[in-house]
């Protein structure tokens, strides 16, 4: 297995490694010397032992082929995306923005297709999520073919799996990019009627204890709701105690399809003023995928899509067109005066207006 990765990126050079933050930015022709020499089997060259040495306190002492990969560029211009591998979850949590939790997904010869169109694409980095995407049982092999094809990944999972030895073993022989973990709630009592699953807390805390010990970089989503907005603090605490980074959500949102339900959960005294919407290149550098192999601007912006497992790299262009025009001011927006400053992105306007939701929650308007 590869421990380092040289690739194209939005128009540069990066030589990254697997499971570490730090990486260094080459040019061109460094890049294309590399790709000669782990063609020729060559030793690491002498500015490479160096880069490796300074970024990651490395030694490089084998053929370059072994701890090198270079990935071909690519003719389309995205750098990041992120996979649904499956909506299904272990838990029930009321305020989930994906409404329905379906265990649906791809067969297991298509995930691996889907992962190749993605390195195709020029993807680098890329985001595994759901759902809960533990739980998927092509994850571990996803995981690690994704690993393999030279993508640096990061996960999203409630850490209701880490608890167990294979999982932990699977991060320890491919370290994620980054950990994301959501935590909802500081006691057994308020997690588990949270999360509506008995015993939830005590297998999530032994999985972020377990990570700590395995030194794996993750970092902690408090999602704060009216269940448990009273253990703030608190787990805000137990973010410190165990050293993880965190950050607090308190807005909550329609689901994906627009239904009010999760608005129902909102901790009014913790809502936050939206900072003014300023774009995004959703569809242009960045796309999302869905557990069919549905391509999208975004999670929020969903539809229209392109068919991509089906119609191949060709569907993706479309998604920059699709993103302009979802980022129109129209079905209650067109003619805003405040529309330059509008905290929030069109696509995610559309999904509050349809759940009927007090504009106070995402609009200037309902503020003045």
């Amino acid at each position: 297995m590869h421990r380092m990765i040289a690739s194209p990126f939005l128009g540069k050079y990066l030589l990254v490694r697997p499971g570490h933050p730090a990486g260094v930015r080459i040019p061109e022709t460094r890049y294309k010397e590399l790709g000669a020499a782990t063609a020729a089997r060559a030793a690491a060259p002498d500015w490479l032992r160096d880069a490796a040495r300074q970024a990651w306190d490395m030694d490089l002492d084998h053929p370059l082929d072994t701890d090198l990969l270079v990935r071909e560029p690519s003719k389309h211009p995205y750098g990041r995306a992120s996979w649904e591998i499956n909506l299904g979850c272990d838990y029930d949590c009321a305020f989930c923005y994906l409404g329905e939790k379906k265990r649906e997904g791809l067969p297991w010869d298509s995930k691996q297709r889907l992962l190749e169109l993605l390195r195709d694409a020029g993807v680098l980095w890329l985001q595994i999520t759901g759902g809960e995407a533990l739980i998927d049982r092509d994850f571990p092999a996803a995981y690690q073919y994704a690993n393999e094809l030279g993508l640096m990944i990061s996960v999203s999972t409630n850490g209701s799996q880490l608890h167990k030895p294979r999982m932990l073993d699977l991060f320890d022989r491919y370290r994620p990019y980054r950990l994301t973990i959501s935590l909802y709630g500081a006691t057994s009592e308020t997690y588990d009627q949270v999360t509506r699953n008995r015993g939830a807390f005590g297998r999530f805390l032994r999985g972020l204890e377990a990570a700590r010990e395995a030194r794996l970089p993750v970092r902690l989503n408090i999602v704060v709701s009216d269940g448990n907005a009273h253990e703030l603090d608190a787990m805000r605490a137990l973010a410190d105690r165990l050293g993880f980074p965190h950050h607090v959500f308190t807005n909550l949102s329609p689901t994906i399809d627009g239904a009010a339900n999760p608005l129902a959960s909102q901790s009014e005294e913790h809502l936050r003023a939206r900072t003014p919407f300023r774009g995004c290149n959703a569809g242009h550098t960045f796309f999302h995928v869905n557990p069919h192999g549905v391509a999208s601007i975004c999670k929020v912006g969903r539809d229209p899509n392109v068919q991509l497992l089906t119609e191949g790299l060709d569907a993706l262009p479309r998604l920059g067109g699709i993103a302009e025009s979802l980022q129109l001011r129209t079905g209650g927006c067109s003619g805003c005066q405040l529309s330059g400053t509008c905290w929030t992105c069109r696509p995610l306007a559309k999904l509050y207006q349809e759940a009927e939701a007090d504009r106070s929650l995402y609009c200037q308007h309902g503020r003045n």
